[in-house]
C-alpha cells in the first residue's frame, strides 16, 4: 500500500522475531517501531497518529492481553492485534473478548498478518476521522469504562440485559447499572436517541473498541 501517516507498534520479547515483523511491515510502507515489552511500549506510547499495534501475547512481564487492557484505557483510536501460538485458542478468545482487534495464530502466513494490519490502520484512520468530524460524541465516548462500553454496543446491537449479562458473565443488575451510566455519559434522552447517536457515529462494533472483562 502506499505511504501514509500510519505507525505500527510490534510488541515480542524475541528479537529475531520483533526484526522480522518490523522489516515486513515496513516492507508494505509502513513505519514501524518494535519494543521488547510492553513496559517499553507504555513508556513511549504516545498516539497521537493512526496506526496499530502487533502484541505477542507470551512475554516476560505484563502479558499481551494485560497490555490490550492498558491501552483500551488511554485511547480507543489505536486498535491491538494479538498473536498467540498453537494451542492458545482460549487465550485468543479471551483477547477478543477483551477488545482485541483480531488475533493472528502462529506459524502465521506473512500475507495473513500484513492482510491484517492493513484491516486495522484502514480502522484506525477510519477511528480517527470520525472522531474529527463529531468531537462531541466521541469525547462523550472517551467518559465510558472499558466495561461500559461493552455493554453499549450489545444493547445498541438489539440485545437484552440478560443476553448481554449472559455474554459478559455479570449480574443482569450490574447490565443495568452499567446502561444507566451509559445513558447519562451520552447525554441521551432516551433509548432511541442514544441508538440513533452511537449509529451515527458508528461506534458499535466495527469503530469502537471493547475493554477488558472486569466490572
Amino acid at each position: 500500500m502506499p505511504n501514509r501517516p500510519v505507525e505500527i507498534f510490534v510488541v515480542d520479547d524475541d528479537d529475531a522475531v520483533r526484526g522480522s515483523l518490523c522489516w515486513l511491515i515496513e516492507s508494505a510502507d509502513y513505519r514501524a517501531k518494535g519494543f521488547a515489552t510492553a513496559e517499553d511500549l507504555l513508556a513511549a506510547f504516545q498516539p497521537t497518529a493512526p496506526g496499530c499495534i502487533v502484541t505477542d501475547v507470551r512475554m516476560p512481564g505484563m502479558s499481551g492481553i494485560q497490555l490490550l487492557d492498558e491501552i483500551l484505557t488511554r485511547t480507543r483510536l489505536i486498535p491491538v492485534i494479538v498473536i498467540t501460538a498453537h494451542g492458545d485458542i482460549q487465550m485468543a478468545v479471551q483477547a477478543m473478548k477483551s477488545g482485541a482487534f483480531d488475533f493472528v495464530e502462529k506459524p502465521f502466513e506473512e500475507k495473513a498478518l500484513l492482510q491484517v494490519i492493513e484491516r486495522a490502520a484502514e480502522e484506525s484512520l477510519r477511528r480517527h476521522h470520525q472522531r474529527d468530524a463529531d468531537g462531541d460524541l466521541w469525547s462523550r465516548l472517551e467518559t465510558l469504562t472499558p466495561r461500559e462500553h461493552q455493554v453499549l454496543e450489545r444493547i445498541v446491537d438489539g440485545q437484552s440485559n440478560r443476553m448481554v449479562a449472559e455474554q459478559l458473565s455479570i449480574r443482569e443488575k450490574t447490565v443495568e447499572a452499567h446502561r444507566a451510566h451509559v445513558m447519562v455519559k451520552m447525554d441521551a434522552t432516551s433509548f432511541a436517541d442514544l441508538v440513533s447517536r452511537v449509529v451515527k457515529g458508528r461506534i458499535t462494533q466495527d469503530g469502537g473498541p471493547r475493554g477488558p472483562e472486569n466490572d
